[in-house]
């Protein structure tokens, strides 16, 4: 059993990896089906199943994000809409912009982070579904963490409408000029990620920050998120699933390693990390245990 579903993992793989080195050739589903020896009958439902993003859709987002990094790069919005398909500049920028919500030569000048990093959350995420990822205790280090003044929003209730809370706060922080390139985003996980009733889920989405928040503002609240000890574990790569690596520091770090947990829950933050040597900026995410 075990190796059947390895040798169907690395089928999937294959088709992943023909994917990124044919972007500018012909990615429809029989030849991509091909490429992973599976029937062009199913194999859209067997991909879509897997990754949680169509075929279509999948190469679609890999051919935006590797012209972003062009964009970013300063090359010719001309050549890099023939480069991955499109008849014409102006249809790749009005799918360019319906993704990002800018232009190709206003992101070429100014890329807005936030929206990119949203636009391929579901990709990455799709990326990570067949990578199994192992923690060690060398992979958690102890951290005095110092007080951290914050902007919260309140999501209570199906974790399903998730979706409309992100996009208002995203909102806010864009009106309040907190960019993602300066001030950090931060997710207090107050419930299980799939409680046994779906209403009780609760998190808050923070953005680092000590300005003033106005008194009629019904949306955000000040707060801090409390200094102390914490059990720091870095997840390799953005997601929107850290349950793995919170499992690890509940199930096998913590009872291991003496410690106990302090009275305030499980909480991550998420930053941007810029390299001369990259076009496109790193995602960082920690996620903190407080510790007694």
């Amino acid at each position: 059993m075990k190796a059947a579903f390895q040798n169907y993992h690395a089928r999937m793989q294959r088709a992943l990896d023909y994917i990124d080195q044919h972007l500018d050739g012909n990615l429809d589903l029989e030849t991509v089906s091909r490429v992973a020896a599976f029937s062009k009958f199913h194999f859209h439902r067997q991909f879509t199943a897997t990754f949680g993003l169509s075929v279509h859709r999948y190469v679609q987002l890999t051919r935006m994000k590797r012209a972003s990094y062009r964009l970013a790069d300063r090359e010719s919005v001309t050549d890099i809409a023939m480069d991955i398909g499109y008849e014409a500049p102006d249809a790749f920028a009005r799918a360019f912009r319906q993704r990002f919500g800018q232009s190709p030569s206003s992101f070429r000048k100014s890329p807005n982070w936030g929206a990119w990093l949203m636009a391929f959350g579901p990709l990455d995420n799709a990326r990570r579904k067949l990578m199994q990822i192992i923690f060690t205790q060398d992979d958690v280090t102890i951290r005095d963490v110092p007080p951290t003044p914050v902007a919260i929003m309140e999501h209570r209730g199906d974790r399903a409408t998730l979706g409309d809370t992100i996009q208002r706060f995203i909102a806010w922080r864009k009106a309040a000029g907190l960019s993602p390139e300066t001030s950090p985003t931060f997710n207090i996980f107050r419930s299980e990620r799939c409680p046994a009733v779906a209403a009780d889920y609760s998190m808050d989405i923070c953005v680092g920050t000590d300005q003033p928040i106005a008194a009629d503002d019904k949306q955000m609240k000040a707060g801090v998120i409390p200094g102390g000890r914490c059990a720091v574990l870095r997840y390799p790569g953005n997601t929107n699933n850290l349950e793995p690596a919170g499992l690890y520091l509940y199930r096998d770090w913590l009872p291991a390693s003496g410690e106990e947990a302090r009275d305030f829950p499980l909480y991550c933050q998420r930053r941007l990390s810029f390299a001369p040597d990259r076009p496109v900026p790193e995602i960082i995410v920690d996620l903190f245990l407080p510790l007694k």
